[in-house]
Order: structure tokens, then sequence, then C-alpha cells
């Protein structure tokens, strides 16, 4: 190459620096708070499990033996943090509030063994699962997608995430949630139906994980309906506490 082609190339390149990258503002990427640390967690994709407790299940009319998971999606922008508040949203009536360990995935992989799911855990968390129950129950009749339902804005309300390497892997550990100092929620991470390494090697089969995906891993029983006003105040031990206002 001469350098009359070199310097072509280069002036070539400057000006493609400085046209924008993209058509229209790129958006931000979601992040949670790491605790103790000043640095985030960016946020991919919140895969959610769906009835993981057997007394949740039960409440919902369903069958409590064990079944293959299933699993749905919130948006990565439906995050609410630092105790944000969660607006309570349109088109519904009955909006309840899901209580779960959240699972922070930090290397990613597909076909995981279970036997090496912990090794791609980052960390965890405390998260809440809001839904919009009565559009829940719509879309379950019509049989259509539950995505109306659940991965509306604000949806996910989440704690900062502490790190595998501080807290290890609990198994165990009172999950609690509280409407206004009232205890509605009650169940321990030894009741959950698939455990975090087998929840992490099943969705692996479904999908490719990602460093920054986050797992909500069920709610235990006593779910139900929030107002505006209403303070919920959530704790899993060992993990951490998260509260929001409902406004």
């Amino acid at each position: 190459m001469s350098t009359r082609q070199v310097c072509l190339r280069c002036r070539i390149l400057e000006i493609m620096e400085t046209v924008d990258q993209y058509v229209i503002p790129a958006p931000s990427v979601p992040c949670l708070p790491v605790r103790n640390r000043r640095a985030g967690f960016p946020v991919h994709r919140i895969y959610c499990v769906g009835r993981n407790y057997a007394a949740h299940a039960i409440e919902m009319g369903h069958d409590p033996n064990r079944e293959s998971p299933f699993f749905f999606l919130k948006n990565p922008d439906n995050l609410v943090t630092d105790g944000g508040d969660f607006p309570y949203p349109a088109k519904t009536e009955d909006v309840h509030h899901e209580v779960e360990l959240v699972v922070a995935i930090g290397k990613g992989g597909r076909d995981i063994d279970s036997d090496e799911a912990l090794d791609h855990v980052w960390g965890y968390a405390v998260g809440l699962d809001m839904t919009r129950r009565d559009l829940q129950a719509e879309m379950k009749k019509s049989g259509r997608p539950w995505e109306v339902s659940k991965a509306f804005e604000h949806s996910a309300p989440c704690s900062a995430v502490v790190p595998a390497s501080e807290i290890g892997h609990p198994v165990e550990g009172r999950v609690e949630l509280r409407v206004n100092g009232d205890v509605r929620q009650q169940g321990n991470l030894n009741q959950l139906i698939w455990k975090v390494p087998e929840i992490v090697s099943c969705l692996s089969g479904w999908f490719e994980l990602r460093p920054g995906d986050l797992i909500m891993t069920g709610t235990p029983a006593g779910v139900g309906p929030v107002k505006r006003g209403d303070l919920v105040e959530c704790s899993i031990d060992g993990v951490g506490e998260l509260a929001t206002r409902v406004v």
C-alpha cells in the first residue's frame, strides 16, 4: 500500500470516528448497584422462573408436584434500583407483590452441567416480580403470552447485588415480605422446588446465558395486592433487603 493510500485510509477512519455511531440516541445500559462497591453490575436480560415454591403453586391453583421448570422474561429497563418508588401501573386494578431470590450470572454458557452451574453465578440479590394479576388471568384464559402482566415499566424492583465470593451460595434462609409492616409472604430458600444449580442448567439448555443475565427464582406463598401508598419491604437472610413505596 502506498503512502498516499495509507493517508487516505487514515483520513476515512478519522471521518468515520466523527460521525455519530447510531441514528438515534443509544439507550443506557441498565445496571444494579453492588454492595460496598463503586462499580455496578450491568444487566443483559431478566429471566423468571414460574411456580417454584409448592405452596405458591397451590395458592395459584396448580399441582405442587415437581414438573419441568418454565420461564418468562422481564426487560432490563423494568428494574427499579436504590429503593426507588413503584408507580402503580395503568390498565389494571389488581397488582400483586412477589418476593424472589435473584441470581446474577457472571459467566455465560450453553448446556451448563448442574455440577458446574454455580461457577457461573457472580452474586445474588432480593427482587420483586410485580404482577398485573388481572391481566395475567386474562392472558392465561385466552392462551396468550404474559408480557403485559409481567414486563411492564418498573415491574422489577431489585436490591444491590452481593457477590457470591462474600456470602457463598445460599441454600437456605428466611424469605419474607411485609406490606406496611404486616407480614404477607414467608418462606425459605430450602423450599425451592428447582434449586439454583438446576435452574441455571435447565435455562442454559433453552438460551445461551450471558454475563449480566439475572434469574428471578420464584416466590413463596402469600402473594397479594398492593395499593397506592403501601410500603413494601422484603428480606432474604444472608442476601439483603429491599423496600419500595407504591405511588
